[in-house]
């Protein structure tokens, strides 16, 4: 088993494009709002409506009361004030693939600055001791009708993408696998508006005897120098330079061209692997710094997150104790066995601990052909012949069947968030096998996690998890465990077995 099995291989079909051959045809609506300047401008409207709809409920809030209020004309100030202030803050800045839950802190933290503003202009203009109450209604309007809006925007953003629409032509320029990566997730993860549409090597000519995988309806469009025609061939509107191992002026002349084309450049860093959230870009002179934040497993962030795993757990734990106690007698009826199906993991500092998790099988037959995963695949799922009770099926669709892995979250064996622990077989088989996969046992092993919540559950790519946990423990926060829990009731309600 190759320490890339979930790569996709690049094929390589050759296609040429006239260097005269200039974008022709008029573009759809689609085609023209996901560019700014009036991709921006939808935002801002939404955000307009949003607040000015806040604003009639303030007003009307306002109105239903006693005593003195401003002249309600100069309430009117709040809806320019947060435009500006999301344009301040970037608010309005696009990202790839940036989330509801992304923003919705940023958004309601420029709602609180837009009023406050709006108040000390009141105080400070208007002679009635009592402006801080008619701000105070609309300010609260607001902090639920302008995210309403951003995530309608999402939803609907989100579902287009899923659909093929506002997705941007893409050029990659690169070699080997890590453009393979790149080009692998733009067509798995449609949300990030990407459609990857031609590959320009960046230094070796592309290989014939190479075997197609899944991107094999990318083109080849010859060499990095080639660039300004495939732009004009494809109307690319993004690039790509992904890891490449060739000259730095040629990259930099191609990214020159790209920008006179007026096509967004995106660069994969090369040393990849340590570049988070937090790192920032500083200069000395005119050389560009980039700062790497260092997140320590063992510092008393983690420390604190651990205490308060088990705070947590324990009241969620009291909270579905009629569901928890419902759920043990199912299983006692079910069939002859246990009540709790406890299964060696392997969790931090490669620390072996009993997962807990409720029976959801009838007991194995002896005789039946041992279980085997996939090449490139994590076990999990029904492995083998599928010995699932009723009320198994129904708790394993829907995640109840780790509902006991609360009791492991308050002995102190797991977190609530964090890389989903695997069996210690396994484990020896994959460090040797896929890259960077024993970093995972930095942290506590988590009830949930950041790659179950983007799809990695089950039967799916090892690697893939691998990937996503350790970008999880890297940029771990607070607010990134708050997001990833919100995101797992997202994701129980989606079927799995």
């Amino acid at each position: 088993m190759s320490t890339r099995v979930s790569q996709a291989e690049i094929p390589q079909t050759t296609m040429r494009a006239p260097a005269s051959a200039p974008p022709s045809g008029r573009r759809t609506f689609h085609e023209l709002i996901r560019d700014d300047p009036l991709s921006t401008m939808v935002t801002v409207s939404i955000d307009v409506v949003s607040a000015t709809i806040a604003l009639a409920m303030g007003i009307w809030w306002v109105n239903s009361g006693s005593g003195a209020n401003p002249p309600l004309w100069t309430l009117v100030l709040f809806v320019p004030i947060l435009v500006v202030i999301f344009t301040l803050r970037g608010v309005y800045r696009r990202g790839l693939n940036r989330r509801f839950l992304d923003e919705v802190g940023r958004v309601m933290t420029g709602c609180t600055i837009a009023a406050m503003i709006l108040l000390c202009s009141l105080l400070l203009s208007y002679s009635d001791d009592r402006p801080g109450a008619a701000v105070t209604k609309v300010w609260v309007s607001a902090l639920f009708w302008v995210p309403f809006g951003r995530l309608l925007r999402d939803i609907i953003q989100r579902s287009l993408r899923k659909n093929g629409h506002l997705l941007s032509p893409t050029l990659i320029i690169g070699d080997g696998p890590i453009t393979a990566q790149v080009v692998g997730r733009m067509v798995a993860a449609p949300e990030h508006g990407l459609r990857p549409v031609g590959i320009l090597a960046a230094s070796a000519p592309p290989r014939a005897d190479r075997d197609e995988g899944p991107t094999n309806e990318i083109a080849q469009l010859g060499g990095v120098d080639e660039l300004d025609e495939a732009i004009r061939a494809t109307k690319a509107e993004v690039l790509v330079v992904a890891f490449a191992v060739t000259n730095v002026e040629r990259l930099t002349a191609a990214v020159r061209i790209a920008h006179r084309h007026g096509v967004k450049v995106w660069i994969v860093p090369r040393m990849f692997d340590v570049v988070g959230r937090r790192s920032r870009v500083d200069h000395i002179g005119g050389l560009p710094l980039m700062s790497v934040p260092h997140t320590n497993p063992r510092g008393w962030q983690f420390r604190t997150k651990h205490i308060g795993d088990r705070v947590v757990g324990a009241l969620i734990l009291a909270a579905i104790s009629p569901l928890f106690l419902t759920l043990m007698l199912l299983v006692r009826l079910s069939s002859p066995g246990p009540i709790f199906f406890a299964q060696p993991r392997v969790g931090r500092n490669a620390r072996v601990f009993d997962c807990l998790k409720f029976r959801s099988m009838r007991p194995e037959d002896p005789d039946a052909e041992k279980f085997r995963p996939t090449a490139g695949s994590a076990p999990g799922g029904v492995e083998g012949v599928d010995r699932r009770t009723k009320i198994g099926k129904i708790m394993r669709s829907t995640s109840m069947d780790e509902l006991p892995q609360l009791l492991n979250v308050i002995r102190g064996d797991m977190s609530l968030v964090g890389p989903r622990p695997e069996r210690p077989e396994y484990v020896s088989l994959f460090e040797v096998q896929i890259r960077r996969y024993g970093e995972r046992h930095r942290v506590k092993a988590g009830v949930t996690g950041w790659a179950q919540v983007h799809g990695l559950r089950g039967q799916t790519s090892i690697a893939d998890r691998a990937e996503w946990d350790n970008y999880y423990i890297e940029n771990w926060s607070l607010w990134l465990d708050i997001k990833i829990l919100l995101l797992t009731v997202l994701a129980v309600l989606k079927k799995a077995e």
